[in-house]
């Protein structure tokens, strides 16, 4: 008896949490924008810049993703990110924006190999760039959802 009672309540678990986050997600290719950040610790109201993700949704599943950010003027954030007048005029400020700018393709991949944004891990140093990635692709998805 004992037995039927686990293992019909581990049968009752696992649909629960089937049911609980699956969503149908029509195939195509979407696009999303995050907000501007705005870096208010600073005392500023100026801009960080923002995010833009592609997601191809290919069988309900996420098939492929790319995330670029950019700055507020719409300049890509590339090689030349953390330059100023282009040179490297402070060498840790220019590592650590290119540490954060490959943290995009890194944030790309990870949801393409576990379909989910819950399961997508930051990137330490790129916590700007994870936020605007989330942000776009829940509103990507959305735009996807049947």
């Amino acid at each position: 008896m004992k037995k039927n009672i686990a293992a019909l309540m581990s049968a009752l678990l696992a649909l629960s949490l089937c049911a609980c986050g699956d969503k149908n997600y029509k195939d195509g290719t979407y696009t999303a924008r995050s907000s501007e950040y705005v870096n208010e610790d600073q005392g500023s109201d100026e801009g960080n810049g923002y995010g833009e993700v592609e997601i191809t949704i290919k069988d309900g599943k996420i098939s492929a993703c790319t995330f670029k950010t950019y700055e507020i003027d719409g300049t890509p954030k590339d090689g030349n990110y953390g330059k100023e007048g282009g040179e490297i005029k402070n060498k840790d400020y220019y590592q650590r924006a290119q540490r954060a700018n490959a943290a995009c393709e890194n944030y790309a991949k990870q949801l393409v190999a576990k379909n989910s944004i819950d399961e997508v891990d930051a990137v330490t140093g790129a916590t700007i760039n994870f936020n605007e990635f989330k942000e776009a692709v829940q509103s990507a998805l959305k735009s996807a959802e049947e």
